[in-house]
């Protein structure tokens, strides 16, 4: 998780438990923004995935 939200639920990374998110983060491309927690458009592919935010850009599975 990286910003003040969590890339799965969409709620404040500092507030509940998060231990299902990190185990559906090893396997799923994020659905919310970090950074606003607005629902990204995520697109999968063979070599990866891509998630855009319409504020803050577009994420990229490395």
């Amino acid at each position: 998780m990286t910003g003040g939200f969590c890339d799965q639920c969409g709620r404040p990374a500092g507030e509940g438990d998060h231990g299902r998110c990190a185990a559906r983060r090893e396997l799923e491309p994020p659905r919310y923004c970090p950074d606003c927690a607005r629902r990204m458009v995520v697109q999968v592919t063979p070599a990866g995935w891509t998630a855009r935010c319409s504020r803050h850009g577009v994420r990229e599975s490395v």
